[in-house]
């Protein structure tokens, strides 16, 4: 019969230990060196864990609030938006000469602008793209885009206007009476010294290709004409292409309806910040269960543990002779 089969029947059993057994043991407890006081018990654990957990999901809780957030939505729309280089407040009058400087007759420039207008209905945006489209073709114009999108009582309508540069000023005047600016912009690039820089390096290569082409005709000064008159003729289609970009402006129309008003709010009762309170009591609530459960479980494991050893270790005691 095995030691633990002993065990087993011993505590079935249940025999009274003879008196000098009994004195034995007593004798051998009274003589053991006192245990020190266990520093480390499951109730110490609990005490120490359920705080540090309400306190990790309270933190979690308080710094995810929409409140605690860097920056709006709305706000990062409005520190993102662009900067005008030229802006103006909503009135009713044409531009001045500041925002709508006259192009320079003499140098190529790239000139664009931008003009926001307010009108009051639907109808009014509709009609706005109409007598738009009707400036930039009397001013010898065109359009190169439109877009219009309108409900029962708001529209938009996004129009790219070409007009040629010499009439830009009277474009915008004629269009800013379409309605209240609302903004406007005006961005002018001068690219007349990158012009001149093409035109140099044209007649460099020319000049290399007449002495090219007075030379004998050898298969190698042949290769370097047909490499030569190659890049005159990429240069010069971009040069022509940078003029003719130059000789109209562009004019980027925006019209709208005025905004619809924000609904209002609802008063708040005089039970609402009872409501607030609970509501954040009961995701703390579970927060500390997501983050606690865990750690309570590895310590009720590691109790039973423990109480596992020490009955393995009084039966061991008690099995020996």
């Amino acid at each position: 019969m095995s030691q633990r089969d002993l065990a087993a029947e011993l505590r079935g059993a249940r025999p009274a230990a003879p008196a000098h057994v009994r004195e034995h043991v007593r004798l051998i407890a009274a003589s053991a060196p006192a245990e020190p006081p266990r520093r480390f018990t499951p109730r110490r654990a609990l005490v120490v864990v359920l705080p540090v957990a309400a306190a990790l999901a309270a933190a979690v809780v308080f710094s995810t609030r929409p409140g605690h957030q860097s920056a709006t939505p709305a706000a990062v729309d409005r520190a993102a938006a662009p900067k005008s280089s030229v802006q103006g407040r909503a009135f009713n009058v044409a531009p001045s000469t500041q925002l709508a400087p006259q192009p320079s007759a003499g140098r190529a420039q790239r000139y664009e602008a931008y003009l926001g207008l307010r009108v009051r209905t639907a109808e009014g945006v509709s009609d706005g793209v109409k007598s738009a489209l009707r400036i930039a073709s009397s001013l010898g114009g065109y359009s190169t885009s439109v877009h219009a999108a309108g409900k029962t009582a708001a529209a938009t309508a996004d129009l790219t206007l070409k007009v040629p540069r010499a009439n830009v000023q009277t474009a915008i005047e004629r269009l800013s009476a379409l309605g209240t600016i609302t903004s406007e912009s005006v961005d002018v690039q001068d690219v007349q010294a990158n012009l001149n820089a093409t035109d140099r390096t044209l007649d460099r290569l020319q000049r290399r290709l007449r002495a090219l082409r007075a030379q004998a005709p050898t298969p190698t000064v042949e290769r370097q004409i047909a490499a030569l008159t190659a890049r005159v003729e990429r240069l010069q289609r971009a040069r022509a292409a940078a003029v003719r970009e130059t000789r109209y402006a562009t004019v980027r129309l925006h019209l709208q309806t005025k905004e619809a008003a924000a609904p209002a709010k609802h008063e708040r009762g005089p039970l609402h910040g009872l409501g607030v309170a609970f509501r954040w009591i009961g995701i703390v609530a579970i927060y500390v269960l997501a983050l606690g459960t865990p750690l309570v479980l590895l310590a009720v494991l590691g109790w039973l543990g423990v109480r596992t050893v020490r009955r393995r270790r009084e039966d061991a005691l008690l099995s020996s002779p």
